[in-house]
């Protein structure tokens, strides 16, 4: 694919934070941190997509504490965000800090406004290496973050972070926490934990272990994503290539695997609207969207036997695999679908450069019909 499709923009920074304005369903909006090293010229990007003429809209705040790592948007308030960033200290060394932050009122497109802090996180006795903050699914008052070595469960009612409970990492000494996500099922009592190859899900009401993917991926699992739509499916990636989606009740072997990257997957996102369709990003330059049509809420395996029973072309449903992907000049970080749009997502690379992409009419078409 030649990106002909899609739509660019570029950053004068380089980065590898984005976030679906998740709060935000009526229109496409993304959010970019930027990486500068010089701290104070950081900002974050607010872009807004119109898809009936193709042209964007772009809001940019200060956010001279540090280069971003991660960014994260909340899905109850369009206008919270969080993000982890590394700040300089005073002694000319630096140290990874997270904070919750509101988008203010946009009254001039033009200038770089100013985000208000809302609530700091303290993460003193929780660890030097923070992963991500994660908004609840359902508790707007309430966040986790994730630190090299511990689990932290927030309150960020108030301008101080109250540390409600805080989970320890226990395995063996050099394993350390790399990621983690939200279950958005289970009444959002559990929360998943990437460690080296391996996943851990801890019940945040106990602390007590719920479920694990022992040995998930061969090497360093990257990222996860669940399935809105289905009870129980998790996707996976990792440093071995590998894009796997699990059935955790049977963590034995996954139930969908394919490797269609040359290097590192960095990134992986379930469509929430149309989960057979899901995005992977890669350090080989590339994002994919894939089909994994056979273990969707969508199975359409009944009605291709049916069909081919029929004689009818079966071949014009969707098949398990790539359908289209999207090229890049640098290590792509993130990939993202838009809440407000089943057919968008966009894809950020460390150069810069965002690409807002559509699904192709004719793949959306076999998915609709």
């Amino acid at each position: 694919m030649d990106n002909d499709n899609s739509v660019i923009y570029g950053l004068e920074f380089q980065a590898r934070a984005l976030t679906p304005q998740l709060g935000e369903t009526e229109k496409i909006r993304f959010l970019i941190g930027t990486q500068s090293l010089n701290q104070t010229n950081n900002q974050i990007h607010l872009i807004e997509f119109n898809e009936e003429i193709s042209t964007l809209k772009t809001s940019v705040f200060h956010h001279s504490d540090g280069e971003i790592w991660k960014i994260t948007s909340s899905p109850l308030d369009a206008n919270k965000i969080s993000t982890c960033y590394n700040a300089l200290t005073g002694e000319n060394g630096c140290t990874m800090k997270s904070a919750i932050l509101k988008l203010p009122e946009i009254e001039n497109h033009d200038a770089i406004e100013n985000l208000e802090i809302l609530t700091e996180l303290d993460f003193s006795t929780c660890g030097s290496e923070i992963r991500t903050t994660e908004f609840h699914p359902n508790e707007s008052n309430t966040a986790a973050s994730l630190t090299d070595s511990h689990l932290i469960l927030w309150d960020i009612s108030d301008t101080r972070g109250r540390n409600i409970s805080s989970i320890t990492n226990e395995g063996k000494t050099s394993a350390k926490f790399t990621n983690g996500k939200w279950n958005p099922h289970q009444n959002g009592n559990q929360f998943s934990c990437a460690t080296e190859t391996h996943i851990k899900t801890y019940d945040i009401r106990s602390g007590e272990l719920a479920w694990s993917l022992d040995n998930a991926h061969c090497q360093f699992v990257r990222d996860m994503d669940y399935n809105m739509n289905k009870l129980y499916h998790l996707a996976t990636c990792g440093d071995d290539g590998f894009l796997k989606i699990w059935d955790y009740r049977q963590p034995g072997s996954p139930i969908f695997s394919r490797s269609d990257h040359s290097h590192w997957i960095w990134c992986v996102r379930f469509n929430p609207f149309h989960d057979q369709l899901i995005l992977t990003a890669s350090s080989d330059a590339r994002v994919l969207l894939s089909s994994a049509a056979s273990v969707s809420s969508e199975n359409i395996s009944e009605t291709l036997i049916a069909e081919d029973r029929d004689g009818l072309d079966a071949k014009q449903k969707l098949k398990d695999g790539p359908l289209q992907w999207c090229e890049h000049e640098d290590s792509v970080y993130c990939a993202e679908w838009s809440p407000a749009e089943p057919w968008v997502f966009a894809s950020l690379s460390y150069d810069g450069r965002l690409l807002i992409s559509h699904v192709k009419k004719s793949l959306k078409y076999q998915i609709l019909l």
